[in-house]
């Protein structure tokens, strides 16, 4: 008899390929190896996707670029006039991402990738004017891009926080890593706002998704 745990892992498993195979994440696949970035899981692309067009998107922040998974993954559910703006410190991360935007259609007037620092360029951005914020760092930095990111959405804004699960580590309490530690805290502050709506989902490593009210 299969265990329950087990059951747990193969309805993970299935719903992460529920998407089929598709040529944008074999393409991102090869673009994160010459990068040396780890992509989003299927199912989070797929997530992403469906989020961007639950709620319209137009005007779109995404904060950590990899390979351009995300962003892409984001465009492809949006408004046909979307607009995408990208933060990465990384140039090879732009430049990675500028190219699978180009190969799934997306011109480079829908597009501002900017290579810098997310605390220097994100004050910058006009507060309350987008609809969807994608953030993908590390746990430490998590907490300060969220409170940047719910300043730059409007009411009914999405913001989605990529590995909230920090690799599966947030559900074990013995796990006392900083950046397992700057989940939580992220996790229960947002739970705790009464000026959002939230939910975590186990998608990929989590998403954490709060809507602005």
């Amino acid at each position: 008899m299969s265990t329950p745990e087990k059951n747990k892992y193969a309805s993970w498993a299935y719903a992460e390929e529920h998407s089929g195979q598709d040529s944008l994440l074999e393409r991102a696949r090869q673009l994160s190896a010459d990068v040396g970035t780890k992509p989003i899981s299927d199912g989070t692309a797929a997530a992403l996707t469906t989020l961007a067009a639950a709620c319209g998107a137009r005007n779109i922040v995404g904060i950590g670029l990899g390979a351009g998974l995300a962003g892409a993954a984001l465009m492809r559910g949006a408004a046909a006039d979307a607009v995408l703006t990208g933060i990465d410190a990384d140039v090879d991360s732009v430049g990675a991402t500028r190219q699978l935007l180009r190969s799934i259609g997306v011109p480079s007037s829908r597009t501002r990738l900017i290579s810098g620092k997310a605390t220097e360029v994100l004050p910058r951005l006009t507060p309350r004017g987008y609809d969807l914020v994608f953030i993908d760092a590390e746990g430490e930095a998590a907490a300060e891009y969220v409170q940047h990111g719910l300043r730059l959405l409007h009411a009914g804004g999405t913001l989605i926080l990529n590995d909230a699960l920090d690799a599966d580590r947030v559900p074990k309490p013995a796990v006392r890593e900083a950046s397992t530690q700057a989940m939580r805290h992220v996790e229960a502050t947002l739970r705790d706002d009464d000026a959002v709506v939230t939910a975590l989902l186990s998608t990929g490593t989590g998403l954490l998704v709060a809507v602005k009210r």
